[in-house]
Protein backbone atom coordinates (compact mmCIF):
# COMPACT_ATOMS: atom_id res chain seq x y z
CA UNK A 1 0.00 0.00 0.00
CA UNK A 2 1.05 3.22 -1.02
CA UNK A 3 2.31 5.59 1.70
CA UNK A 4 1.89 8.97 -0.46
CA UNK A 5 -1.52 10.44 -1.75
CA UNK A 6 -1.30 12.41 -4.91
CA UNK A 7 -4.45 14.14 -4.37
CA UNK A 8 -3.25 17.98 -3.58
CA UNK A 9 -5.34 20.33 -1.29
CA UNK A 10 -6.93 23.31 -2.10
CA UNK A 11 -3.58 25.22 -0.81
CA UNK A 12 -0.43 23.43 -1.80
CA UNK A 13 3.47 23.95 -1.82
CA UNK A 14 5.04 21.36 -3.66
CA UNK A 15 9.06 21.07 -2.24
CA UNK A 16 11.53 20.35 -5.24
CA UNK A 17 14.78 18.72 -5.35
CA UNK A 18 16.86 21.86 -3.96
CA UNK A 19 15.13 22.70 -1.19
CA UNK A 20 13.14 25.84 -2.83
CA UNK A 21 9.10 26.32 -2.79
CA UNK A 22 8.42 25.97 -6.33
CA UNK A 23 4.70 26.39 -6.80
CA UNK A 24 1.86 27.85 -4.64
CA UNK A 25 -1.74 27.67 -5.79
CA UNK A 26 -4.13 29.22 -4.09
CA UNK A 27 -6.90 27.31 -5.40
CA UNK A 28 -5.94 24.13 -6.73
CA UNK A 29 -3.25 21.93 -7.92
CA UNK A 30 -3.19 20.68 -11.34
CA UNK A 31 0.79 19.16 -11.97
CA UNK A 32 1.14 16.00 -11.92
CA UNK A 33 2.61 14.31 -9.10
CA UNK A 34 6.93 13.48 -9.76
CA UNK A 35 7.38 10.04 -10.21
CA UNK A 36 8.63 8.51 -7.00
CA UNK A 37 10.72 5.45 -6.97
CA UNK A 38 9.23 2.33 -4.92
CA UNK A 39 9.35 3.03 -1.06
CA UNK A 40 9.61 -0.82 -0.11
CA UNK A 41 7.43 -0.15 2.89
CA UNK A 42 4.30 -1.97 4.37
CA UNK A 43 1.88 0.76 5.65
CA UNK A 44 -0.93 0.14 7.85
CA UNK A 45 -3.49 2.19 9.70
CA UNK A 46 -4.06 5.74 8.84
CA UNK A 47 -6.71 7.83 11.23
CA UNK A 48 -4.90 11.36 10.69
CA UNK A 49 -8.16 13.53 10.62
CA UNK A 50 -6.90 16.31 9.48
CA UNK A 51 -5.69 14.87 6.33
CA UNK A 52 -2.74 14.75 4.47
CA UNK A 53 -1.86 15.06 0.74
CA UNK A 54 0.39 16.87 -1.75
CA UNK A 55 3.55 17.18 0.01
CA UNK A 56 6.96 15.25 -1.60
CA UNK A 57 10.49 15.74 -2.47
CA UNK A 58 11.49 14.01 -5.68
CA UNK A 59 14.99 13.37 -4.67
CA UNK A 60 18.08 14.88 -3.01
CA UNK A 61 20.18 17.01 -4.60
CA UNK A 62 22.13 20.76 -3.82
CA UNK A 63 25.19 21.67 -3.72
CA UNK A 64 27.51 22.56 -0.42
CA UNK A 65 27.19 25.82 1.72
CA UNK A 66 29.94 27.86 0.69
CA UNK A 67 29.20 30.48 3.17
CA UNK A 68 31.57 28.79 5.82
CA UNK A 69 34.34 30.69 7.40
CA UNK A 70 37.57 30.11 5.45
CA UNK A 71 39.61 30.94 8.26
CA UNK A 72 40.66 32.04 12.10
CA UNK A 73 43.47 33.42 13.83
CA UNK A 74 45.83 31.85 16.03
CA UNK A 75 44.22 34.15 19.35
CA UNK A 76 41.17 31.67 18.54
CA UNK A 77 42.88 28.72 18.30
CA UNK A 78 44.14 28.99 21.31
CA UNK A 79 41.10 30.17 23.10
CA UNK A 80 39.30 27.15 21.23
CA UNK A 81 41.86 24.73 22.33
CA UNK A 82 41.48 26.24 25.91
CA UNK A 83 37.18 26.32 26.15
CA UNK A 84 37.76 22.42 24.70
CA UNK A 85 40.59 21.58 27.58
CA UNK A 86 38.87 23.21 30.39
CA UNK A 87 35.12 22.12 29.40
CA UNK A 88 35.19 18.76 27.78
CA UNK A 89 37.98 17.20 29.79
CA UNK A 90 36.59 18.36 33.40
CA UNK A 91 33.08 16.93 32.17
CA UNK A 92 31.28 20.48 33.35
CA UNK A 93 30.33 21.78 29.37
CA UNK A 94 26.17 20.88 28.86
CA UNK A 95 26.02 22.59 25.54
CA UNK A 96 24.61 19.99 22.11
CA UNK A 97 27.29 21.49 20.30
CA UNK A 98 30.57 22.16 20.31
CA UNK A 99 32.64 23.79 17.92
CA UNK A 100 31.88 25.62 14.41
CA UNK A 101 31.51 25.23 10.97
CA UNK A 102 35.10 24.05 11.28
CA UNK A 103 36.32 20.74 11.28
CA UNK A 104 36.61 19.53 14.95
CA UNK A 105 37.61 15.96 14.52
CA UNK A 106 40.90 16.22 12.82
CA UNK A 107 43.17 13.24 13.55
CA UNK A 108 46.37 11.71 13.18
CA UNK A 109 47.59 11.06 9.96
CA UNK A 110 48.34 7.17 9.13
CA UNK A 111 52.31 6.52 8.16
CA UNK A 112 50.73 3.85 5.67
CA UNK A 113 48.50 3.33 3.04
CA UNK A 114 44.96 2.83 4.40
CA UNK A 115 43.80 -0.53 3.29
CA UNK A 116 40.70 -0.94 1.34
CA UNK A 117 37.86 -3.14 2.38
CA UNK A 118 35.12 -4.05 0.27
CA UNK A 119 32.00 -4.77 1.73
CA UNK A 120 28.22 -6.41 0.43
CA UNK A 121 25.89 -3.35 -0.55
CA UNK A 122 22.23 -3.51 0.77
CA UNK A 123 19.83 -5.97 -0.99
CA UNK A 124 19.02 -4.76 -4.71
CA UNK A 125 15.52 -5.39 -5.24
CA UNK A 126 15.23 -3.53 -8.69
CA UNK A 127 17.96 -6.12 -9.91
CA UNK A 128 16.23 -9.01 -8.09
CA UNK A 129 17.85 -9.23 -4.73
CA UNK A 130 15.30 -9.67 -2.10
CA UNK A 131 15.25 -8.08 1.47
CA UNK A 132 14.05 -9.63 4.64
CA UNK A 133 9.71 -8.76 4.10
CA UNK A 134 8.47 -5.61 6.67
CA UNK A 135 5.34 -6.46 8.92
CA UNK A 136 3.59 -3.57 10.89
CA UNK A 137 1.83 -4.16 13.57
CA UNK A 138 0.60 -2.23 16.63
CA UNK A 139 1.12 -3.91 20.30
CA UNK A 140 -1.45 -2.13 23.24
CA UNK A 141 0.79 -1.55 26.38
CA UNK A 142 -1.96 0.17 28.00
CA UNK A 143 -5.69 1.19 27.43
CA UNK A 144 -5.33 3.70 24.81
CA UNK A 145 -1.54 3.72 24.69
CA UNK A 146 -1.16 1.81 20.97
CA UNK A 147 2.37 1.40 20.03
CA UNK A 148 3.26 0.36 16.37
CA UNK A 149 6.67 -1.22 15.33
CA UNK A 150 8.00 -3.05 12.57
CA UNK A 151 9.55 -6.65 12.38
CA UNK A 152 11.79 -8.70 9.97
CA UNK A 153 13.29 -11.50 10.12
CA UNK A 154 10.80 -13.82 12.60
CA UNK A 155 11.52 -16.69 10.35
CA UNK A 156 15.28 -17.20 11.80
CA UNK A 157 14.10 -18.69 15.23
CA UNK A 158 17.30 -19.55 16.02
CA UNK A 159 19.11 -15.98 15.52
CA UNK A 160 20.06 -12.93 17.59
CA UNK A 161 17.20 -10.72 18.22
CA UNK A 162 17.77 -6.71 17.27
CA UNK A 163 15.60 -3.95 18.83
CA UNK A 164 16.35 -0.45 17.05
CA UNK A 165 15.39 2.85 18.92
CA UNK A 166 14.42 5.78 17.00
CA UNK A 167 15.57 9.58 16.99
CA UNK A 168 13.42 12.84 17.96
CA UNK A 169 10.71 13.50 15.82
CA UNK A 170 10.89 9.93 13.41
CA UNK A 171 9.95 6.81 13.94
CA UNK A 172 10.69 2.60 12.71
CA UNK A 173 10.32 3.97 8.71
CA UNK A 174 13.83 5.20 9.54
CA UNK A 175 15.15 1.81 10.23
CA UNK A 176 13.72 0.57 6.80
CA UNK A 177 17.53 -0.24 5.37
CA UNK A 178 18.07 -2.23 8.44
CA UNK A 179 15.05 -4.51 9.06
CA UNK A 180 14.98 -5.17 5.30
CA UNK A 181 18.94 -6.04 5.17
CA UNK A 182 19.58 -7.47 8.75
CA UNK A 183 16.40 -9.07 8.66
CA UNK A 184 18.20 -11.45 6.24
CA UNK A 185 20.05 -12.77 9.24
CA UNK A 186 18.30 -12.04 12.68
CA UNK A 187 15.22 -11.08 14.19
CA UNK A 188 14.84 -7.49 14.12
CA UNK A 189 12.12 -5.00 15.16
CA UNK A 190 12.01 -1.13 14.93
CA UNK A 191 9.61 1.02 17.38
CA UNK A 192 7.52 4.46 17.39
CA UNK A 193 8.33 6.56 20.65
CA UNK A 194 4.91 6.99 22.32
CA UNK A 195 3.78 11.18 21.42
CA UNK A 196 5.93 9.66 17.94
CA UNK A 197 5.52 8.25 14.59
CA UNK A 198 2.29 6.19 14.29
CA UNK A 199 2.20 5.60 18.49
CA UNK A 200 0.19 9.23 18.71
CA UNK A 201 -2.66 8.57 20.11
CA UNK A 202 -6.38 7.44 18.47
CA UNK A 203 -8.37 10.09 20.78
CA UNK A 204 -8.12 13.37 22.16
CA UNK A 205 -6.34 13.10 25.41
CA UNK A 206 -8.35 16.54 26.61
CA UNK A 207 -11.52 15.91 24.56
CA UNK A 208 -13.43 20.11 24.26
CA UNK A 209 -16.43 20.42 26.25
CA UNK A 210 -18.86 21.45 23.55
CA UNK A 211 -18.61 20.71 19.72
CA UNK A 212 -18.02 23.06 16.77
CA UNK A 213 -19.04 23.11 13.57
CA UNK A 214 -17.32 20.73 11.09
CA UNK A 215 -14.55 22.76 9.82
CA UNK A 216 -13.22 23.51 13.59
CA UNK A 217 -13.71 20.29 14.07
CA UNK A 218 -11.23 18.98 11.32
CA UNK A 219 -8.57 21.99 12.29
CA UNK A 220 -9.01 21.12 16.18
CA UNK A 221 -6.11 20.86 17.82
CA UNK A 222 -5.84 17.88 20.17
CA UNK A 223 -4.22 17.94 23.83
CA UNK A 224 -5.19 21.62 23.44
CA UNK A 225 -8.48 21.09 25.84
CA UNK A 226 -9.15 22.08 29.98
CA UNK A 227 -9.60 19.02 31.20
CA UNK A 228 -7.75 15.57 30.57
CA UNK A 229 -9.47 12.11 30.29
CA UNK A 230 -8.74 9.65 32.87
CA UNK A 231 -6.15 7.80 30.73
CA UNK A 232 -4.26 10.58 30.15
CA UNK A 233 -4.29 12.69 33.73
CA UNK A 234 -0.45 11.66 34.46
CA UNK A 235 0.93 11.33 30.59
CA UNK A 236 3.88 12.76 29.73
CA UNK A 237 6.06 12.44 27.09
CA UNK A 238 9.53 11.70 29.18
CA UNK A 239 12.71 9.79 29.00
CA UNK A 240 10.70 7.66 31.59
CA UNK A 241 7.62 7.15 29.67
CA UNK A 242 10.09 5.41 26.73
CA UNK A 243 12.32 3.65 28.82
CA UNK A 244 9.39 1.60 30.41
CA UNK A 245 7.59 1.47 27.02
CA UNK A 246 11.04 -0.35 26.11
CA UNK A 247 10.87 -2.69 29.04
CA UNK A 248 7.91 -3.93 28.02
CA UNK A 249 7.81 -4.31 25.07
CA UNK A 250 11.04 -6.65 25.40
CA UNK A 251 9.01 -8.53 27.75
CA UNK A 252 6.17 -9.08 26.18
CA UNK A 253 6.27 -9.00 22.94
CA UNK A 254 10.03 -10.42 21.91
CA UNK A 255 10.18 -11.69 25.56
CA UNK A 256 14.05 -12.33 25.63
CA UNK A 257 16.97 -10.17 25.99
CA UNK A 258 18.03 -8.34 22.99
CA UNK A 259 21.11 -5.89 21.18
CA UNK A 260 19.93 -2.72 21.70
CA UNK A 261 20.22 -0.03 18.86
CA UNK A 262 19.53 3.26 19.08
CA UNK A 263 20.20 7.11 17.26
CA UNK A 264 20.68 10.29 18.39
CA UNK A 265 17.40 9.91 21.28
CA UNK A 266 16.98 6.60 20.78
CA UNK A 267 20.48 5.94 21.66
CA UNK A 268 20.00 7.99 25.45
CA UNK A 269 17.00 5.71 25.86
CA UNK A 270 18.74 2.52 24.73
CA UNK A 271 21.86 3.39 27.05
CA UNK A 272 19.13 4.40 30.31
CA UNK A 273 16.92 1.23 29.42
CA UNK A 274 20.15 -0.80 29.68
CA UNK A 275 21.70 0.66 32.74
CA UNK A 276 17.89 0.13 34.30
CA UNK A 277 17.31 -3.79 33.35
CA UNK A 278 20.73 -5.05 32.13
CA UNK A 279 19.44 -8.88 32.36
CA UNK A 280 17.04 -7.81 29.27
CA UNK A 281 20.09 -6.34 27.44
CA UNK A 282 22.81 -8.60 25.22
CA UNK A 283 24.44 -5.15 23.93
CA UNK A 284 23.99 -1.62 23.14
CA UNK A 285 24.93 0.00 20.08
CA UNK A 286 25.14 3.93 19.96
CA UNK A 287 24.51 5.64 16.73
CA UNK A 288 25.32 9.54 17.15
CA UNK A 289 23.78 9.28 20.42
CA UNK A 290 22.45 12.51 22.17
CA UNK A 291 24.17 12.54 25.76
CA UNK A 292 21.60 14.29 27.40
CA UNK A 293 17.51 14.85 26.92
CA UNK A 294 15.03 16.83 29.01
CA UNK A 295 14.86 20.69 29.88
CA UNK A 296 12.75 20.00 32.68
CA UNK A 297 14.58 19.58 36.28
CA UNK A 298 14.14 15.76 37.78
CA UNK A 299 11.20 16.10 40.61
CA UNK A 300 13.41 13.39 42.28
CA UNK A 301 16.74 14.90 41.50
CA UNK A 302 16.05 18.73 41.77
CA UNK A 303 12.66 18.60 43.79
CA UNK A 304 12.98 22.51 45.12
CA UNK A 305 13.42 23.62 41.62
CA UNK A 306 11.13 21.53 39.77
CA UNK A 307 8.63 23.18 42.02
CA UNK A 308 8.84 26.53 40.61
CA UNK A 309 8.58 25.52 37.45
CA UNK A 310 4.44 25.47 36.99
CA UNK A 311 4.16 22.64 34.46
CA UNK A 312 6.02 19.37 33.40
CA UNK A 313 4.46 18.65 30.41
CA UNK A 314 1.45 16.51 31.54
CA UNK A 315 -2.31 17.04 30.29
CA UNK A 316 -4.16 19.56 30.02
CA UNK A 317 -1.51 21.94 28.40
CA UNK A 318 -1.76 25.05 30.67
CA UNK A 319 -3.21 28.09 28.81
CA UNK A 320 0.08 30.38 28.82
CA UNK A 321 2.24 27.57 26.81
CA UNK A 322 -0.63 26.99 24.09
CA UNK A 323 -0.45 29.73 22.05
CA UNK A 324 3.66 29.60 22.30
CA UNK A 325 3.05 26.01 21.21
CA UNK A 326 0.91 26.99 18.28
CA UNK A 327 3.63 29.58 16.78
CA UNK A 328 6.21 27.21 17.05
CA UNK A 329 4.54 24.30 15.87
CA UNK A 330 2.90 26.01 12.91
CA UNK A 331 7.37 27.11 12.19
CA UNK A 332 8.82 23.72 13.03
CA UNK A 333 5.58 21.46 10.83
CA UNK A 334 6.18 23.48 7.53
CA UNK A 335 7.67 21.39 4.57
CA UNK A 336 10.55 23.85 4.27
CA UNK A 337 11.51 23.99 7.77
CA UNK A 338 12.01 19.77 7.79
CA UNK A 339 13.69 19.80 4.57
CA UNK A 340 16.37 22.35 6.05
CA UNK A 341 16.57 20.41 9.40
CA UNK A 342 17.16 17.10 6.65
CA UNK A 343 19.75 19.33 4.79
CA UNK A 344 21.45 19.63 7.96
CA UNK A 345 21.74 16.48 9.44
CA UNK A 346 22.85 14.36 6.33
CA UNK A 347 26.63 14.74 4.98
CA UNK A 348 26.06 13.27 1.76
CA UNK A 349 23.58 15.69 -0.02
CA UNK A 350 22.74 12.89 -2.37
CA UNK A 351 20.94 10.40 -0.10
CA UNK A 352 17.32 10.15 -1.12
CA UNK A 353 15.20 11.18 1.82
CA UNK A 354 11.83 10.92 -0.15
CA UNK A 355 10.37 8.28 1.91
CA UNK A 356 11.75 10.02 5.22
CA UNK A 357 10.67 13.39 4.28
CA UNK A 358 7.05 12.03 3.69
CA UNK A 359 6.56 9.93 7.21
CA UNK A 360 7.85 13.30 9.21
CA UNK A 361 5.49 15.87 7.36
CA UNK A 362 2.39 13.07 8.04
CA UNK A 363 3.18 12.70 11.45
CA UNK A 364 2.79 16.61 11.72
CA UNK A 365 -0.91 16.57 10.59
CA UNK A 366 -2.03 14.26 13.02
CA UNK A 367 -4.46 16.10 15.25
CA UNK A 368 -2.65 15.07 18.91
CA UNK A 369 1.44 15.59 17.19
CA UNK A 370 1.25 19.41 18.45
CA UNK A 371 0.37 18.66 22.01
CA UNK A 372 2.55 15.58 22.21
CA UNK A 373 5.39 17.82 21.22
CA UNK A 374 4.61 20.15 23.97
CA UNK A 375 4.59 17.31 26.39
CA UNK A 376 8.47 15.93 25.41
CA UNK A 377 9.87 19.66 25.38
CA UNK A 378 8.78 19.98 29.04
CA UNK A 379 8.43 16.47 30.05
CA UNK A 380 11.17 16.56 32.99
CA UNK A 381 14.64 15.05 32.61
CA UNK A 382 15.51 11.08 33.42
CA UNK A 383 15.88 9.72 36.81
CA UNK A 384 19.67 9.34 35.75
CA UNK A 385 22.08 11.25 33.43
CA UNK A 386 23.72 9.73 30.23
CA UNK A 387 27.11 9.74 32.01
CA UNK A 388 25.78 7.70 35.21
CA UNK A 389 23.43 5.29 32.81
CA UNK A 390 26.96 4.51 30.84
CA UNK A 391 28.60 3.93 34.37
CA UNK A 392 25.86 1.88 35.07
CA UNK A 393 26.09 -0.44 32.20
CA UNK A 394 30.17 -0.82 32.14
CA UNK A 395 29.45 -1.88 36.10
CA UNK A 396 26.74 -4.18 35.29
CA UNK A 397 28.97 -5.68 32.24
CA UNK A 398 26.96 -4.15 29.42
CA UNK A 399 28.63 -4.55 26.01
CA UNK A 400 28.86 -1.11 24.06
CA UNK A 401 29.70 -0.51 20.70
CA UNK A 402 30.15 3.20 19.15
CA UNK A 403 29.50 3.98 15.68
CA UNK A 404 29.36 7.80 15.14
CA UNK A 405 29.21 9.67 11.52
CA UNK A 406 32.20 12.22 11.92
CA UNK A 407 29.84 15.34 10.15
CA UNK A 408 27.25 15.45 12.59
CA UNK A 409 26.77 19.26 13.12
CA UNK A 410 24.37 18.68 16.60
CA UNK A 411 26.72 15.46 18.06
CA UNK A 412 30.03 16.29 17.62
CA UNK A 413 32.64 13.90 17.36
CA UNK A 414 33.80 15.22 20.97
CA UNK A 415 30.51 13.13 22.34
CA UNK A 416 31.31 10.27 21.14
CA UNK A 417 35.28 10.37 22.17
CA UNK A 418 33.98 11.16 25.79
CA UNK A 419 31.84 7.97 26.05
CA UNK A 420 35.07 6.19 24.38
CA UNK A 421 36.75 7.97 27.50
CA UNK A 422 34.19 6.88 29.71
CA UNK A 423 34.17 3.06 28.46
CA UNK A 424 37.12 2.62 26.72
CA UNK A 425 36.86 -1.07 26.58
CA UNK A 426 33.83 -0.41 23.67
CA UNK A 427 34.60 -0.41 20.12
CA UNK A 428 34.44 3.08 18.63
CA UNK A 429 33.66 3.27 14.94
CA UNK A 430 33.73 6.51 13.24
CA UNK A 431 32.35 7.38 9.98
CA UNK A 432 33.50 10.13 7.29
CA UNK A 433 31.73 11.54 5.52
CA UNK A 434 28.47 10.66 7.47
CA UNK A 435 25.62 12.80 9.53
CA UNK A 436 23.82 12.66 12.74
CA UNK A 437 21.69 9.40 10.99
CA UNK A 438 24.55 6.88 9.76
CA UNK A 439 22.26 4.25 10.16
CA UNK A 440 20.35 5.79 6.95
CA UNK A 441 22.99 7.93 5.32
CA UNK A 442 25.43 4.88 4.67
CA UNK A 443 23.37 1.60 5.86
CA UNK A 444 25.66 -0.39 3.81
CA UNK A 445 28.90 0.44 6.44
CA UNK A 446 27.03 0.37 9.53
CA UNK A 447 25.21 -2.87 8.54
CA UNK A 448 28.60 -4.39 8.28
CA UNK A 449 29.84 -3.20 11.62
CA UNK A 450 26.75 -4.05 13.61
CA UNK A 451 26.99 -7.88 11.78
CA UNK A 452 30.34 -8.18 12.58
CA UNK A 453 30.22 -6.40 15.96
CA UNK A 454 27.21 -9.01 16.99
CA UNK A 455 29.06 -12.00 15.89
CA UNK A 456 31.78 -11.08 18.05
CA UNK A 457 29.97 -10.78 21.24
CA UNK A 458 28.03 -14.06 20.21
CA UNK A 459 31.23 -15.99 19.48
CA UNK A 460 32.66 -14.95 22.62
CA UNK A 461 35.55 -13.32 20.87
CA UNK A 462 36.35 -16.16 18.46
CA UNK A 463 35.33 -13.90 15.87
CA UNK A 464 37.11 -10.70 15.90
CA UNK A 465 35.72 -7.42 16.27
CA UNK A 466 35.23 -5.66 12.35
CA UNK A 467 38.09 -4.51 10.53
CA UNK A 468 40.02 -5.32 13.08
CA UNK A 469 42.34 -8.60 12.04
CA UNK A 470 44.43 -9.34 15.42
CA UNK A 471 45.20 -7.66 19.39
CA UNK A 472 47.86 -5.55 17.99
CA UNK A 473 45.27 -3.30 16.18
CA UNK A 474 42.91 -2.89 18.86
CA UNK A 475 45.42 -0.78 21.06
CA UNK A 476 45.83 2.00 18.80
CA UNK A 477 43.97 4.29 16.33
CA UNK A 478 43.83 2.78 12.59
CA UNK A 479 42.11 3.30 9.36
CA UNK A 480 40.39 1.95 7.18
CA UNK A 481 38.56 3.11 3.41
CA UNK A 482 34.86 0.66 2.83
CA UNK A 483 33.96 0.62 -0.47
CA UNK A 484 30.69 -1.14 -1.39
CA UNK A 485 28.12 -0.48 -4.91
CA UNK A 486 25.18 1.19 -4.57
CA UNK A 487 22.66 1.89 -7.83
CA UNK A 488 25.32 0.29 -10.22
CA UNK A 489 28.19 3.06 -8.76
CA UNK A 490 30.80 2.77 -6.25
CA UNK A 491 31.11 4.71 -3.27
CA UNK A 492 33.61 4.65 -0.22
CA UNK A 493 33.86 6.20 3.12
CA UNK A 494 36.71 6.23 5.78
CA UNK A 495 36.09 4.72 8.84
CA UNK A 496 38.51 5.38 11.88
CA UNK A 497 38.95 2.54 14.55
CA UNK A 498 39.65 3.83 18.18
CA UNK A 499 41.03 1.28 20.39
CA UNK A 500 41.53 0.49 24.27
CA UNK A 501 45.07 2.60 24.37
CA UNK A 502 43.42 5.54 22.66
CA UNK A 503 43.97 8.83 24.80
CA UNK A 504 41.90 11.51 24.38
CA UNK A 505 45.17 14.26 25.63
CA UNK A 506 46.51 12.84 21.89
CA UNK A 507 43.40 13.72 19.90
CA UNK A 508 43.46 17.44 21.34
CA UNK A 509 46.71 17.47 20.47
CA UNK A 510 45.86 16.59 16.91
CA UNK A 511 42.94 19.42 17.18
CA UNK A 512 45.36 22.27 17.82
CA UNK A 513 47.71 21.17 15.33
CA UNK A 514 45.51 21.21 12.88
CA UNK A 515 44.10 24.61 13.85
CA UNK A 516 47.55 26.01 13.76
CA UNK A 517 48.03 24.58 10.09
CA UNK A 518 44.88 26.17 9.07
CA UNK A 519 46.16 29.83 10.40
CA UNK A 520 49.72 29.18 8.71
CA UNK A 521 47.80 28.41 5.48
CA UNK A 522 45.65 31.21 5.52
CA UNK A 523 47.99 33.93 6.62
CA UNK A 524 50.61 32.67 3.51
Amino acid sequence: MEILSYNCPPNCQVVNLRWKLVKKASQSCESKPPSFREHRILCIRRDFRSGFSGYSISSWCFSKNLDREKGSNSSNAVQGFRNLNSQVLSGSYDGYVIGGEEDAGSFPKEREAIPKVLIPGLPDEYNGESGAPITSSFWEWKPKFNVHYEKAGCENVNSPPVLFLPGFGVGSFHYEKQLKDLGKDYRVWAIDFLGQGMSLPDEDPTPRSKEGDSTEEKNFLWGFGDKAQPWASELAYSVDLWQDQVCYFIKEVIREPVYVVGNSLGGFVAVYFAACNPHLVKGVTLLNATPFWGFSPNPIRSPKLARILPWSGTFPLPASVRKLIEFIWQKISDPESIAEVLKQVYADHATNVDTVFTRILETTQHPAAAASFASIMFAPQGNLSFREALSRCQMNGVPICLIYGKEDPWVKPVWGLQVKRQVPEAPYYEISPAGHCPHDEVPEVVNYLLRGWIKNLESQGSVALPLLDDEENIQSVIARDLEFVREESKKSVRVRIYGSRFSLWNWIGSFIKSRFRKVEMNSS
